[in-house]
């Protein structure tokens, strides 16, 4: 006999973490600058420009109403210089007057008569006029700051609505000459004002924003990173997986769905290591079994050589069964590879394979279930004879375990019909159905099974031989029992 050559299962070698990983997930570490800093300081710049954007307007309108003060001022001292008789002013009371205004020359036009009512000693030329009564809000910010670009003793004239801009109009204005130093520093202590305050604003805004975002957000996708580092340094330890919070925000679920997938990938790696034990203990008992069935195999050569008429009507079926476990030994680890090896289709009848797969399940036995086929003799098939009889062999031996204790009368029935292309198969059973908890695993290896102590893969190789043929095998809704439906489509549909 030809051995199988041992297999010995050589563990991995560990991977081993960086340190810096390792920093990482413990929180020792950060790379670079970390989220709660960089939410502080954007926090901070955003306000700042916020307050910028105030900012500038508003020194306008600052600028704006502190020329209009001068104006109203400089409108009162003329009222009090045309009470003056023969509207002659000492020159102590002219420029007393002049100071409170803060100005250097008074003018009033009324109509089409313009008078220069107050005035002192020019030292410079008068470079800038404003004209306060055609102005629009873009030309203000630009005036306001020009100001802080000009120098204090530059002179400026300013023209405004005469009588409290009550009577607007070109034919009455009052006009005032003044220098640009008391208006700019005037504009620059309001300017470190708003500053200040504005810096005020900006942390304790920040303050509270990078707190709130940091307790809602930050502190959040903190702990999930740190659980995602953690549990990939062990993704088999159960045990590191993220406790969600009871939160229903978008943070919860996050959370939860890293719950589900982690525990997922646990079950996947536990699967995965016991694909690998089964492969391994399998290895070491398939040249056994193969020598033991071989053994058989040759016994039963023997038997069919008795001329006993019964021995003569089961020999056959017997090598048959032989030969099959005996393929079915050899192909045993071909389940843990990539897949099944490829159909090896024909063209045969499917009533005949039904009576073969009756003959290996021990049917018709009335003491135990009531065997039905509804197939007929000519209905024929394009499928590989022995992958269809292992697909059959699975989903008739589950339901014999499903009804098998049932004390009232059980029914196992197949039908099949062919529509054009295509050949449905339906095996059904009146035993107790598949609970829901089991249907969305149905037909994962060591995940589909229902059956205490059973493994879960005979839904499994199933699926994947009929996959391979190109058809579909499902489970349908019934009132009662299972009911499974494969169909097997023609080369022809496939190809």
């Amino acid at each position: 006999m030809e051995r199988l050559p041992r297999q010995t299962h050589v563990p991995a070698a560990p991977v081993e973490e960086p340190d810096r990983r390792t920093a990482l997930a413990s929180g020792k570490v950060r790379p670079g600058v970390g989220l709660p800093a960089k939410l502080l300081i954007l926090t901070i710049i955003f306000v700042m420009v916020a307050e910028v954007m105030v900012f500038v307007p508003s020194i306008a309108n600052f600028r704006l109403n502190w020329l209009n003060d001068r104006l109203m001022a400089a409108e009162l001292a003329s009222m009090a210089a045309a009470a003056a008789p023969e509207r002659e002013l000492p020159p102590t009371l002219r420029e007393a007057l002049l100071r409170s205004a803060q100005v250097k020359a008074i003018a009033i036009k009324r109509m089409e008569q313009r008078s220069l009512i107050l005035s002192s000693q020019l030292k410079a030329p008068i470079e800038l006029t404003f004209d306060l009564r055609e102005q629009s809000m873009p030309r203000l910010v630009w005036d306001a700051i020009g100001v802080f670009l000009q120098p204090e003793d530059r002179l400026m004239r300013v023209i405004g609505d005469l009588e409290g801009r009550s009577s607007p109009g070109r034919d009455s204005y009052v006009e005032v000459v003044l220098p640009v130093g008391p208006m700019k520093a005037a504009m620059t202590r309001y300017s470190l004002t708003i500053l200040l305050l504005s810096v005020v604003i900006s942390i304790f805004t920040a303050g509270l924003v990078y707190l709130a975002l940091h307790r809602l957000l930050v502190r959040p996708m903190m702990a999930i990173t740190r659980n995602m580092l953690r549990f990939s340094e062990n993704p088999e330890d159960a045990s590191r997986i993220i406790t969600p919070s009871r939160r229903d925000d978008e943070i919860g679920t996050a959370e939860r769905e890293l719950e589900h997938m982690q525990r997922q990938l646990v079950q996947l790696l536990q699967q995965k290591n016991r694909l690998a034990a089964l492969g391994l203990a399998v290895s070491k008992i398939n040249h056994d079994l193969r020598n033991m069935l071989s053994s058989a195999q040759l016994i039963s050569d023997r038997l069919a050589s008795l001329p006993d008429p019964t021995v003569q009507r089961f020999a056959p079926k017997l090598i048959g069964s032989l030969d099959r476990a005996i393929k079915f030994c050899n192909d045993t680890l071909k389940f843990g590879k990539a897949a099944e090896s490829d159909p090896r289709r024909e063209v045969f009848a499917l009533a005949l394979l039904v009576t073969e797969l009756a003959d290996g399940l021990g049917l018709p036995d009335p003491a135990r279930v009531d065997w039905v086929v509804e197939v007929e003799p000519s209905l024929m098939i394009d499928a590989d004879r022995d992958q269809l009889y292992r697909v059959l062999s699975n989903v008739c031996r589950n339901a014999l375990e499903a009804i098998e204790a049932q004390s009232d009368a059980a029914i196992l029935r197949v039908t099949a019909q062919r529509e054009r292309r295509r050949v449905t198969i339906d095996v059904r059973d009146t035993g107790p159905g598949i609970p829901a908890r089991v249907r969305e695993d149905l037909f994962l290896a060591f995940r589909g099974s229902n059956r205490k102590g059973g493994t879960g893969l005979g839904l499994a190789i199933a699926a994947e031989i009929v996959t391979a043929h190109g058809g579909t095998i499902r489970l349908v809704e019934s009132a009662q029992g299972t009911h499974f439906r494969i169909e097997i489509p023609d080369r022809s549909v496939t190809s």
